[in-house]
């Protein structure tokens, strides 16, 4: 049969038009392991250990820098002077001291709050911040020798939470409290060039040198693709629409061929936190359909436990990963541990995603990542020879209610400052009790930093006073925005591409 002339009608002749095979690109991924805990963990000792390390560890940058801001600073013919500890404050005496933030706040949470939870008494519900209304929060400096309390009007221009080192210079008052006139942060940590973060990616600088030298074409920039709060349930499926597209998005079978073409550009998929949601208001089932009887107030009861969002995110890891590897970092609802730092969502929740996991290496060698990779919250690695550090979103959460500002990505800048990942752990966010190091302090400066579970996207670059650049990255909800966050892996660059149904 001939097809007819008219393009209108869906019978056509065969074309002969001839199509590009993609090849999705290669990625170049080294994931570290700052953040993994020993497997046998000790929960004896005392978190306040925390604090005195952080401040062992950044105390000397911090004063580094106030000594230079501060050397030749005089207030009417009287020369600033530094103190070593926060008690040798005198009255009357201009000097500067270093030491850790602790913001004293009545409505932060408090141990009887759990314990008001067994008794007739209700417990307050959550805060969505834990500012005083009536002004009554106080702002502590604090070392090893004891506390003092902070006042004036500097104060209110600078972001402050418990658990930032910061040194201050003023006077004390006849209230015994202490005039702040300056303050100073540690700043951004020193940062490695890209392809030199470590020895193992340092040569694959000298091949790009080699290939732009070349008179060749060369190869379209990859991307790194993050996504966060999947929020997979098993009772809510208002979203279940856009993942399924998400999936063939990602896997090219969506659009037309030249989105495919850039969607091969794509080398890593990121998931960055909340990838199953909590069900609170679910009601238990067995396996017929019964009714299960209400759970237990102690111990673990199984009949709570609902597999089917695990189950969801399984089906879709296991749909991706024949074509891009992924990089799973647990979130607050995720089945991991609640404490940061939050460790590996164990492959035994993936029956089909594991597959793709690392092989255990042989005696002597080194373990090689997989292409199906559960890694740690925090979470820091290379790609691509850039630094790469990511959270789940606890961390900026948590800052969040302790500050007026709504504005998120000032609070990952000021980590970055601070050169601390989570400082408002263990004071209000779960954490384990370290006590040989600090893994929070940020040693080096990542390039590409980047918090999951966040209310929107938002994107900045921010430089130090050595020339570090960070991009900082505010990922937002996919189950409330539909929306995947691109960076471009040559310039950081980044774009948002967001699944609609309409």
């Amino acid at each position: 049969m001939v097809a007819p002339e008219e393009k209108s009608n869906l019978l056509r002749s065969p074309s002969n038009q001839t199509h590009t095979h993609l090849i999705r690109q290669s990625s170049l991924y080294k994931p570290l392991t700052t953040y993994a805990l020993e497997k046998e963990k000790q929960y004896q000792q005392q978190y306040g250990d925390m604090y005195f390390l952080r401040l062992t560890k950044l105390k000397p940058a911090v004063e580094s820098i106030a000594e230079e801001a501060w050397r030749d600073f005089h207030i009417a013919g009287e020369a600033v002077e530094k103190v070593e500890r926060v008690l040798d404050v005198r009255q009357g005496k201009l000097c500067w001291v270093a030491g850790t933030i602790y913001m004293d706040m009545p409505l932060k949470p408090n141990i009887l709050d759990d314990i008001s939870k067994d008794h007739w008494i209700s417990a307050p519900a959550p805060r969505q911040k834990y500012l005083s209304p009536t002004g009554e929060d106080l702002i502590m400096l604090e070392d090893e020798s004891g506390r003092l309390r902070l006042v004036g009007a500097p104060l209110a221009d600078e972001m402050l939470v418990t658990g930032c080192i910061v040194a201050v210079m003023g006077t004390e008052n006849a209230n015994g409290d202490f005039e702040v006139v300056d303050i100073k942060v540690p700043d951004l940590p020193p940062q490695a060039e890209r392809w030199h973060t470590s020895d193992s990616t340092s040569n694959r600088k000298d091949d790009v040198d080699v290939d732009t030298d070349m008179d060749v074409d060369k190869p379209p920039s990859k991307k790194i693709a993050i996504v966060s709060g999947l929020g997979f349930s098993g009772t809510d499926a208002d979203h279940s629409l856009e993942i399924n597209l998400l999936a063939e998005y990602l896997l090219g079978e969506a659009l037309d061929p030249t989105t495919q073409e850039s969607v091969s550009q794509i080398s890593r998929l990121i998931i960055a936190g909340n990838s199953v949601t909590l069900d609170n208001e679910a009601v238990s089932h067995d396996t017929i359909g019964n009714t299960r009887k209400t759970q237990k107030k102690y111990g673990y009861d199984s009949s709570a436990y609902n597999p089917t969002p695990t189950k969801h995110l399984d089906d879709f890891l296991a749909t991706l990963l024949p074509s891009i590897p992924v990089t799973l970092i647990p979130g607050y609802s995720d089945p991991a541990n609640v404490s940061l730092p939050q460790q590996p969502i164990h492959p035994a929740m993936f029956p089909q995603a594991r597959t793709y996991s690392s092989i255990p290496p042989r005696a002597g060698e080194a373990a090689e990542p997989g292409w199906f990779d559960t890694v740690t919250n925090p979470w820091d690695g290379e790609i691509e020879g850039w630094k790469v550090l990511g959270t789940g979103g606890q961390n900026v959460d948590d800052v969040f209610k302790y500050v007026e500002s709504e504005d998120r990505l000032g609070m990952l800048e000021a980590m970055c400052r601070w050169r601390c990942v989570a400082p408002t752990a263990p004071d209000t966010l779960w954490s384990y009790p370290f006590q040989d190091d600090d893994p929070f302090v940020m040693n080096s400066c990542p390039h590409l930093f980047f918090v999951g579970s966040q209310p929107k996207f938002d994107t900045a670059e921010i430089e130090g006073p050595d020339g570090q650049t960070v991009r900082l990255i505010a990922v937002p909800k996919f189950a409330e925005t539909r929306e995947l966050v691109l960076v471009d892996s040559e310039t950081l660059e980044t774009s948002v591409v967001r699944i609609a149904v309409v």
